[in-house]
């Protein structure tokens, strides 16, 4: 049941279309081309570059901008993509100000990094705008690999291993490909239909069959993919979602926050999408953030995001937290829930402060919330998987797991950030090997 017929306080259209549009606007827009030249002729061009160091798919960040500043994005895009298949949806999304952008030799000089980001969007949408596919397929290997999970990890392993020749199936559990970054990020990251058009255009290396509407567990099962391939790779992301685990947590209003996003995503009019009034966000991560802020673009009048440690340890990052907070998002921290009240549909949700050691104070105070958005992490779902570390699947550093001729990686294995750059190159580096292996070259 839909629990938005349940709170009143729940209504389409809060803002005109007009606002919603200019706020779901482009948060970066594009460089034009002679911004594109001023901004590429600001690096360095360092020979040990941190930049590329601390990039997760370690692309030649010098090699690529030089490539713009002497006026060749067409081979620059191409350099990028070599490493980062997804460059394009990376530059939008990665956080650069914690990675490539924050060892900027000129943001440790002069605390103004060269743009990293928006120089790699001007290359790859330079070359993506031109239609062509930058790569061409190897000789079919006659080998076939299912890839469960369309995200950015699966889309990545993919197209990797159809290069090489293999034939891939690529199945996924939703009706677009895509995964976090169709469904999981906020609207004005990516907007344009980014998502699907670079999934789009991806698949035109070839040899990759798409299977939607197909999930693990449901649909098939591992065993039944190990019998049928040559290989399989697991990149399905994590499926549950965290319970807040207190009373009301069932109660209308209260939802969570990646279904939130996810439906925002997808709809066609944003001015006719409900928001509360007073919406209260629980966790400290990217999620939260984007629930909050997009929860503020839409209308609602009060949006605060509440997380149980100190600001210090949110997982987002300084610069997203400074976002919300620009957009009116507020933020409290060291508070954990402790009761969601209301009759039938939430009214309030009680909170108690917390030490570093999340021991409670006693202190309670309570926050009106007519939506309740939990953002407090994501589980792994699904019988018959390989074995677990933690919650997740455990691999070694080149995707292996537990069960022969199984791979994993992005969000539903160990180790890594849980970052869509970091999931293109797990999928990236376990195509390498699952090559390796069916080819006999392996070491």
């Amino acid at each position: 049941m839909d629990t938005r017929t349940l709170t009143p306080g729940i209504v389409p259209g809060r803002l005109d279309k007009d606002r919603i549009e200019a706020g779901f606007a482009d948060l970066h827009p594009p460089l034009d081309d002679h911004e594109a030249l001023v901004a590429a002729d600001r690096c360095y061009f360092c020979h040990d570059a941190p930049c590329a160091t601390a990039c997760p798919t370690t692309i030649d960040i010098p090699l690529f901008i030089r490539q713009i500043a002497t006026g060749t994005p067409e081979a620059a895009a191409k350099t990028i993509l070599e490493q980062n298949i997804l460059g394009g949806m990376c530059a939008r999304v990665c956080p650069t100000e914690t990675l490539c952008e924050e060892v900027c030799v000129r943001e440790v000089a002069e605390g103004k990094p060269v743009e990293i980001g928006r120089l790699q969007r001007y290359a790859t949408d330079t070359l993506m705008a031109q239609g062509v596919h930058p790569f061409e397929r190897a000789a079919p290997t006659g080998k076939r690999v299912a890839v469960v999970g369309a995200g950015p990890a699966g889309v990545s392993c993919a197209h990797r291993l159809a290069m090489k020749g293999h034939d891939v199936v690529l199945l996924d559990a939703r009706p677009k490909p895509g995964g976090l970054n169709e469904y999981g990020i906020a609207a004005y990251k990516s907007t344009e239909d980014f998502a699907a058009r670079e999934v789009d255009w991806l698949m035109q290396i070839g040899g990759i069959e798409l299977k939607t509407g197909v999930a693990l567990g449901r649909d098939t099962t591992l065993d039944a993919l190990k019998a049928e391939y040559d290989a399989v790779f697991l990149g399905m992301g994590l499926g549950g979602v965290n319970a807040l685990g207190v009373a009301g947590d069932d109660k209308g209003g209260v939802a969570d926050a990646v279904d939130f996003i996810a439906e925002l995503r997808q709809a066609s009019d944003l001015a006719a999408l409900p928001v509360g009034r007073d919406v209260v966000v629980i966790g400290g991560g990217m999620t939260a953030v984007d629930a909050a802020v997009q929860s503020k673009l839409l209308g609602a009048l009060n949006v605060t995001i509440v997380y149980r440690r100190s600001r210090e340890r949110m997982a987002a990052s300084v610069y997203e937290q400074e976002l919300a907070a620009a957009k009116g998002v507020r933020i409290i921290c060291s508070a954990t829930p402790v009761a969601v009240h209301g009759n039938g549909s939430v009214r309030e949700i009680e909170f108690e402060f917390t030490d570093d050691e999340l021991t409670a104070t006693g202190e309670r105070f309570r926050l009106p919330a007519d939506q309740v958005f939990r953002a407090i992490g994501q589980t792994l779902t699904g019988d018959g998987l390989p074995d677990l570390e933690g919650r997740k699947i455990r691999v070694d550093g080149v995707g292996r797991t537990s069960v022969a001729g199984v791979w994993a990686g992005g969000d539903c294995a160990s180790g890594g950030d849980d970052l869509t750059v970091t999931a293109v190159a797990e999928g990236r580096d376990a195509a390498e090997d699952i090559h390796a292996q069916l080819m006999g070259t392996a070491g």
